[in-house]
């Protein structure tokens, strides 16, 4: 089969690999019919991602029709067509009997991107995302081998395109999480640090959540333009006139908005010390994003972190955080947890996650997509691939 493949630096290939199979009983296999390329693959890309290895096949958002199951599969049968949640999580661990299922215990054979490790086991294998998550060959292919499937796979209903439902793999719940880690109700005031795919969906679902005033941060002015078209925010380039923090709360009375959400992570557009720092490895990540949260917010607020960090963070201002009491929600998204609501909230109309789509290519074409995404070249917001 075709599928998108790892080969270093900024190099990613459509090679020839052998076809998936069943391994387990639980496994299915699938047929892929839609992927798209998510901002956490550009950190892949972008070599920042240890033990992402020569070969390794890339893609965790992905949905397509089941082409064979396991002798243990319940619910799924051939020819059923699903989404992939991009967590693999066995749906009896500790965690995931209380819904946590990107903290399963069972699924990730690597060691997980804790520092300070003792005896912790490691989160949850992911599709596609380095050996550090279990090296689970990705979605960015023809076909894929699900762990599992038991655990997560969603069928969708007959009059619903690919292109309405694709996003529940990833972008869509991790938006939702950040918004409801944030605490975003009716009346709130929010600020969006990043107009990406998972910072517009955040601002999708803060409006349909009530949100009143939402501020959005980033230095892309068609990506802004975007979001205050598609969701009414407040854009602000931080890269034009003073600081974006000291904007917000300026336009806030003074007093900062009620939750921030940061959805760069560690490889925010920061100094150049801190570029000297990871460079150097003294440091895994960018602090500038979190840092801004960290001002742009009120007293007794929440900052939800959907954004990926790895290790140290320069300057991360943890004074700040006591001195005005609040409270820091963050992780990786327990996908499985909000899959219903979400398929209801787009059959209800109350979502339409595919408009922040720009350009549909063909999986042949991934390697120039990645490079149009990683460049922001041609106003690209959100590369869908068909094989």
């Amino acid at each position: 089969m075709k599928a998108l493949t790892y080969h270093g630096t900024k190099d990613v290939r459509v090679d020839n690999v052998p076809d998936p199979t069943i391994q387990e009983p639980d496994d299915l296999l699938l047929r892929i019919t839609a992927t798209a390329i998510c901002g956490s693959d550009l950190h892949l890309y972008h070599g920042k991602v240890p033990e992402t290895l020569p070969g390794d096949i890339l893609g965790h958002e992905f949905m397509g029709i089941v082409e064979d199951v396991g002798p243990e599969v319940r619910h799924i049968a051939p020819g059923d067509r699903v989404v992939i949640p991009f967590v693999i999580a066995c749906g009896q661990c500790y965690f995931c009997v209380k819904n946590l299922f990107s903290a399963c215990e069972t699924t990730n054979e690597g060691r997980g991107a804790i520092m300070n490790k003792k005896g912790i086991p490691p989160a949850a294998a992911l599709f596609g995302f380095s050996h550090l998550y279990g090296g689970v060959p990705g979605g960015q292919a023809e076909f894929v081998r699900v762990p599992k499937a038991n655990v997560g796979p969603l069928k969708i209903p007959h009059g619903l395109e690919d292109e309405r439902v694709l996003f529940l793999s990833d972008i869509l719940p991790t938006g939702y999480q950040a918004v409801l880690n944030a605490g975003v109700g009716p009346g709130s005031t929010l600020a969006i640090f990043g107009a990406g795919p998972v910072g517009l969906m955040s601002a999708a679902c803060a409006r349909m959540l009530g949100a009143e005033t939402i501020f959005m941060v980033d230095r892309f002015d068609y990506r802004l333009e975007f979001a205050k078209e598609a969701y009414g925010v407040i854009p602000i380039n931080y890269e034009i006139g003073d600081d974006a923090a000291e904007r917000i709360v300026e336009q806030t009375g003074g007093r900062g908005v009620d939750a921030t959400i940061d959805a760069v992570g560690f490889e925010a557009h920061g100094s150049a010390t801190e570029t000297v720092l990871s460079t150097l490895k003294l440091e895994g990540s960018s602090g500038k994003a979190i840092r801004q949260c960290i001002a742009a917010v009120r007293r007794g607020g929440t900052i939800s972190v959907p954004g990926i960090y790895t290790g140290f963070i320069h300057g991360f201002l943890f004074g700040d955080i006591f001195e005005k009491g609040l409270t820091i929600k963050a992780g990786q998204t327990h996908v499985q947890r909000f899959l219903p609501e979400l398929l209801n909230f787009i059959q209800e109309g109350r979502l339409h996650p595919d408009i922040i789509i720009s350009h549909r290519m063909a999986l042949d074409e991934a390697a120039q997509a990645y490079h149009m995404f990683d460049q922001k070249h041609d106003a690209c917001r959100k590369v869908v691939l068909t094989p």
